[in-house]
């Protein structure tokens, strides 16, 4: 598998200038399997960069939201493939109680908040309520469980050739814990990241910010070495960085925690940077 980082912010930063080096793009992600097939995690404003490279013999997009909030849909139509006639491109979120996937996709992509239509894409949408389970996509299996974020919120799990890659960006698996981390199995997320080759994982607070935003669904850095650390897993991506933290802000947080003798490679999540796992 082959992963590239294309939105790595937790929103549009407001940081200026400095976010040069990790990026300013919303969350988005390419996944690819050995034969090529195309996964996208979230629809971000990264995904504009990403769908201007796509391949145009390419014949089918999967993309994979984690969750409806706005920066993790924002970008979904500046996806250049959504234009391309008779290209099939398959749509999964998570399932909700209130409305099905198409209804509050149809929010946005549709006036006054965007100008085409979900209905008028050209390409072949479909659009799937996510499994909580196991299901495939090309020669990857799939692993969704919804974990701790505001809203029906789901990580993912890819497994091919016995190698995994977790997909988690928005993620407080601290939350209601007197002591984190406690026992595995009644931690969030522990099951989807267990000994995960690469885990992509929220990172989006300092502890110190982390006491007055709990609750808000994010991780402090710390948090996410511990989690890392309690699941087994061999390399760890920061993700979700603050909006107001600027690159060296974000060079901090990644030194404190390497500091700290992870068991871990830690590698602090870059636009751009890719990882290949399985060659």
């Amino acid at each position: 598998m082959k992963v590239t980082l294309w939105g790595t912010r937790g929103s549009l930063p407001s940081a200026g200038p400095e976010t040069v080096r990790y990026g300013g793009n919303t969350s988005c992600v390419e996944l690819r399997d050995r034969a090529g097939a195309l996964i996208v995690l979230d629809a971000g404003t990264g995904i504009r960069r990403l769908g201007s490279v796509v391949e145009r013999e390419i014949a089918r997009v999967d993309i994979l939201l984690t969750h409806l909030h706005m920066d993790h849909i924002q970008g979904f139509g500046f996806f250049d493939p959504l234009y391309r006639p008779g290209l099939e491109v398959h749509v999964w979120g998570p399932p909700s109680t209130t409305h099905d996937l198409r209804t509050r996709l149809t929010k946005y992509l549709s006036p006054p908040l965007f100008p085409v239509r979900l209905r008028d894409l050209p390409c072949r949408l479909h659009l799937h309520d996510v499994p909580m389970g196991a299901f495939a996509i090309a020669s990857l299996q799939v692993h969704a469980a919804l974990v701790f974020h505001p809203g029906p919120t789901v990580g993912y799990r890819f497994v091919e050739r016995e190698r995994s890659v977790v997909y988690i960006p928005d993620h407080e698996p601290a939350l209601g814990a007197r002591t984190f981390p406690g026992r595995p199995r009644w931690t969030s997320g522990y099951d989807l990241a267990n000994e995960a080759d690469l885990l992509i994982h929220d990172a989006q607070f300092t502890e110190e910010e982390y006491e007055h935003r709990v609750g808000w669904g994010h991780s402090a850095i710390t948090h996410t070495a511990k989690f890392a650390r309690l699941v087994g897993a061999r390399r760890l991506v920061t993700f979700h960085h603050d909006p107001g933290h600027s690159d060296d802000t974000l060079d901090q947080m990644a030194r404190r925690i390497e500091n700290a003798s992870t068991p871990f490679e830690l590698m602090p999540g870059q636009e751009g940077r890719s990882f290949t796992i399985g060659a």
